[in-house]
């Protein structure tokens, strides 16, 4: 009787599970589509924003990062030192 009893209890949970899983599933798997929809659009947003991609309207064609000119330090950093091999 203990064993019969057990095995409807198992049963009855793995059905309970499956009806459950049928009805988050599908609200889930949209939450997750959703967020990482809205994670690209985030990231594209702010790449446009920082100028990484610009798009020219006029003539329909796309164009890089916008070139920033950096300007060149003339002062030394560090000095070279030739180390040798000792044996």
């Amino acid at each position: 009787m203990g064993f019969l009893k057990t095995l409807l209890i198992i049963i009855g949970v793995y059905l309970l599970l499956r009806l459950i899983g049928r009805i988050l599933a599908p609200r889930l798997f949209r939450y997750a589509v959703k967020k990482t929809g809205d994670r690209f659009q985030k990231a594209y947003e702010q790449g446009m924003d920082n100028g990484e991609t610009r798009f020219s309207g006029a003539d329909g064609e796309i164009r890089g990062p916008a070139k920033k000119n950096k300007s060149a330090s003339s002062e030394k950093i560090g000095e070279y030192i030739d180390f040798e091999e000792i044996e």
